[in-house]
């Protein structure tokens, strides 16, 4: 099942559907923080990420899972349904997309992904390497749905580090612009068609990092 029909199923249960009427985006609302990974050498070798659910589905995402104590997760206990998450991510580019010095790079599949619950929300932990580690001048990172079936929304504390850079290096973050309101005038079909089909990109968190 893939990524956004799994977040439908859990969050919407069929209700939307059942009752004959499209849904406005988004569905499903994310917390995120990133760090970005520098080899020895200075280049960049991949992302990881920590991306905490809000509570609705983190509560839709744990019904019916077996736990040893009631009301709490270990990460072992929520190892597959991790493993589902980031299977299904690669369906859509992992939300993520870098250009270094303009050029297009590519992610290799996840790694060293997990799961924790915490006050009742869950957070995927999951690191990104490059295919080929890159020493661009200007790296930019954007993270992003481009249906804006999710809305990714950068933590106010401490969203982005460099770990590991190379001395020099500025950071800038741009947040996106707060669009709900415009999202919920569309209903689920304008969204995957047209010239709105990539209505997501006007939410994209960007980042670009600039060395030396």
């Amino acid at each position: 099942m893939g990524m956004r029909a799994m977040f439908g199923w859990l969050l919407v249960a069929g209700l939307l559907l059942a009752a004959g009427t499209a849904s406005a985006h988004p569905h499903v609302w994310i917390t995120a923080t990133s760090e970005l990974l520098y080899a020895a050498d200075g280049s960049i070798t991949g992302v990881r990420h920590a991306w905490t659910f809000d509570d609705m589905f983190s509560a839709y995402a744990v019904q019916g899972l077996e736990s040893k104590t009631k009301g709490a997760y270990t990460s072992e206990e929520l190892k597959p349904l991790a493993q589902t998450n980031v299977e299904s991510l690669k369906e859509y580019a992992y939300f993520t997309f870098a250009r270094a010095d303009g050029k297009k790079e590519r992610f290799q599949e996840p790694v060293d992904y997990f799961l924790d619950y915490k006050d009742t929300v869950l957070t995927l932990h999951f690191t990104l390497p490059l295919k080929n580690p890159v020493k661009p001048r200007q790296l930019v990172l954007e993270v992003f749905d481009r249906s804006f079936f999710i809305d990714f929304q950068m933590a106010k504390d401490s969203p982005i580090k460099l770990v590991g850079a190379p001395a020099g290096c500025q950071m800038k973050l741009e947040r996106p612009n707060d669009g709900t309101a415009s999202a919920q005038k569309l209903n689920e079909q304008t969204f995957l068609n047209g010239e709105n089909s990539n209505f997501g990109m006007m939410f994209a968190n960007k980042i670009t990092v600039d060395c030396p």
